[in-house]
């Protein structure tokens, strides 16, 4: 095998794929990336039995073959030399040379047939999107999904396709996002809940652009393919959340606010809250509601601390406790000027929302009992 490549698109490829290397394996061909030609291609494919990333790109082959060498080394390597063609030879003695301008490494490599294949995905159903579009999906949803793996299922975002409308939402136990966009092509409902550590790779490949990308679910799998790039991972298994009956469609207390501006204050108070020795939740900011303004404080070994707003409001008094890391989480992802963030009592759900009708966001957050 000989190949000559430029440099920079070579690291691109390998920046696509090195996310799908096993980082804690007792196979050390899932730490290596298959090198495979194709007439003038080159595919570069990575697996550690949950992602699969296939990566094609025009390149000069010389002379065909495959192998795989060791991911992290190779990229560091590539990464490193002088922004020019490089030469890939698989020598003789199966060794990987690398080669451009004055330097020559030798890299030893794996049997390419012990490589695990992809799985090959039957495709019940599918969707194409702008991945710009996919890309705030991901953005707006992902930091809600749950970190504890003693509730595998709350560890993905659902893919919820409904009336044409494509739902992500995302819950941990105490928030839950929710995002949703309109459908250019008709297309059957379905709904499968997919790995955040997938959603957070796909989303540092995929584009700011307005190309498409197809998602396409089976049973078990879910694939995401683009022009040059496709990602295999599984699908997690389990009852997500009937989250459509979680969300209050009514309010007690209702402020129209401007988001920086809550948001500033929410970083701020936190400096405080989150300062303690003890962990945050037994610290939460207190959200005191009155006409005409909302008070956030927080007490604690630290110190004390107070931040006043002046808001439009609605509604009845309220004051309950929050972790406002919860708050923060949301407010960053949420582009508009004003929202609207509605309150049922001290003990129900805050429920962040556009101020627009028919909006296409929606973030909850479950209040903290506050100590006497």
């Amino acid at each position: 095998m000989k190949i000559i490549c430029d440099k920079d698109k070579i690291l691109k490829a390998i920046n696509s794929v090195v996310k799908g290397v096993a980082s804690k394996t007792t196979m050390p061909i899932l730490e290596g990336i298959l090198i495979q030609t194709n007439d003038n291609e080159i595919k570069l494919t990575t697996y550690d039995l949950e992602i699969g990333i296939e990566y094609i790109m025009e390149s000069n082959v010389i002379e065909q073959g495959s192998t795989v060498v060791n991911a992290i080394m190779f990229s560091e390597i590539i990464r490193k030399l002088p922004n020019t063609d490089i030469s890939i030879t698989l020598n003789e003695k199966n060794l990987l040379e690398i080669e451009c301008e004055g330097s020559l490494y030798k890299l030893a490599t794996m049997n390419p047939d012990e490589f695990p294949e992809l799985p090959k995905i039957a495709i019940e159903n599918s969707i194409e999107i702008e991945q710009n579009t996919l890309k705030n999906m991901i953005r707006k949803t992902i930091f809600a999904v749950s970190s504890e793996e003693n509730r595998p299922i709350f560890t993905g975002c659902l893919f919820e396709v409904k009336e044409n409308k494509l739902n992500v939402v995302a819950v941990d136990g105490f928030r839950l996002a929710w995002k949703s966009t309109y459908l250019s092509n008709k297309v059957n409902d379905f709904s499968a809940v997919i790995p955040g550590r997938t959603l957070n790779e796909v989303n540092k490949i995929i584009l700011d652009s307005f190309d498409k990308i197809k998602i396409g679910i089976s049973k078990n799998q879910a694939l995401f393919e683009m022009d040059n790039c496709k990602i295999v991972t599984r699908v997690l298994d389990g009852e997500f959340l009937n989250y459509s009956n979680v969300i209050p469609s009514s309010w007690e207390t209702r402020i129209r606010v401007n988001k920086n501006s809550m948001q500033d204050c929410f970083e701020r108070i936190s400096l405080i809250s989150s300062s303690s020795i003890e962990k945050e939740k037994k610290y939460p900011v207190k959200v005191c509601v009155e006409i005409g303004k909302v008070t956030i404080s927080c007490t604690n070994q630290t110190g004390d601390a107070k931040e006043e707003m002046y808001v439009t409001t609605e509604g009845k008094n309220l004051e309950a406790g929050f972790n406002p890391r919860y708050f923060l989480d949301s407010f960053k992802a949420i582009d508009d000027e004003e929202v609207f963030v509605d309150f049922g009592s001290n003990i129900s759900p805050c429920i962040i929302r556009p101020v627009e009708e028919g909006g296409d966001y929606i973030y909850m957050v479950l209040p903290i009992r506050m100590k006497d």
